[in-house]
């Protein structure tokens, strides 16, 4: 089973200052984690992801807002929102950072590589339909599912998203879609503010998960996984998204939980076993949040190994 490494150089032009949280570092953390496991680097399928198109983008985004998006980009940037910045190189990067996921999500379909991990940002899970939000300006999870129903007719699509904040903008852009189930475990109260557990959508297809921070790492990893267990009860998807959000670990300074690598690795597993019997192992996980570099590098490596890189062949540039 091929794991791929997908990622796009244009992803590091999008330049929000070394002072915000979401800076180029954290992307610059993954491959340099990598070196340090050359058998590893060398199994995984490196694909040099593309661009998402606008008709893509429209997917899960109003006409208008992506026409604002680029409007700013092209003069120079400036701010989405209060925390969302954008750079002459913003435009390349976010359409980068969709496009890779729908490069990965091509491949879980056709067989190149049934389980892809996607190097890429800004993240994407609280984008909204007309908005950015939270260093967020298109969901790329939420484009990436409704993609993969409109291009390869799959019926059924499950998120999963770990990231110590609620992906609220990934929920407002799927709850109306009956065949979208999404699952967010997330700290509570905490920003953006949403995501009680009695918030179940007009479907009933999401399951909310707050925690409050300091637990036992235990707690997190247990009631995640019973709630993707609950959500796919009789129920099983044709392809797994992960939102792969590492400021769940201990320490990261914009969050409270208390994952370490080896959970990482459990949650990986676990959800790649589910992915197996559900859809032949068809998984797409995508970075999210994580605001500590190297603990981000180290998280993905954690990650790819999960998914099961060392376990085939040589991968290809």
């Amino acid at each position: 089973m091929a794991v791929a490494f997908v990622s796009n150089a244009d992803c590091g032009r999008h330049d929000t200052g070394w002072g915000h949280p979401e800076h180029v570092g954290r992307l610059r953390a993954i491959p340099r984690a990598l070196r340090e496991h050359p058998d590893l680097f060398h199994a995984l399928k490196h694909v040099e992801g593309r661009h998402a198109t606008v008709e893509e983008l429209s997917l899960a985004h109003d006409a208008r807002y992506i026409d604002a998006v680029r409007s700013l980009v092209d003069a120079g940037g400036g701010r989405l929102d209060t925390d969302t910045v954008t750079s002459p190189g913003s435009w390349d990067a976010a359409t980068a950072a969709a496009g890779c996921v729908l490069d990965a999500v091509d491949m879980a379909m056709d067989g190149r590589a049934s389980r892809s991990f996607c190097a890429t940002r800004p993240p994407g899970h609280h984008a909204l339909s007309a908005r950015a939000m939270g260093f967020c300006i298109f969901g790329n999870v939420a484009i990436a599912a409704r993609y993969a129903r409109a291009r390869h007719g799959v019926d059924r699509v499950l998120i999963v998203d770990w990231d110590v904040h609620h992906g609220n903008g990934t929920q407002a852009l799927v709850e109306n879609e009956s065949d979208i189930r999404f699952v967010s475990m997330h700290q509570w109260p905490w920003y953006p503010g949403t995501g009680a557990a009695e918030d179940r959508g007009p479907h009933g297809t999401i399951w909310n998960v707050p925690m409050a921070p300091g637990l036992p790492a235990e707690r997190y990893v247990c009631a995640f996984l019973q709630a993707v267990d609950t959500a796919t009860s009789n129920w099983a998807p044709d392809l797994v998204l992960v939102s792969a959000g590492f400021d769940s670990l201990a320490g990261d300074p914009l969050g409270g939980f208390t994952l370490e690598m080896p959970d990482i690795d459990r949650l990986t597993r676990e959800i790649a076993s589910r992915a197996q019997s559900w859809c032949s192992g068809r998984l797409v996980a995508v970075l999210e949040g994580g605001y500590v570099p190297e603990r981000l590098g180290e998280a993905s490596v954690v990650m790819m190994e999960g998914l099961g890189a060392r376990d085939q062949g040589p991968g290809s540039a």
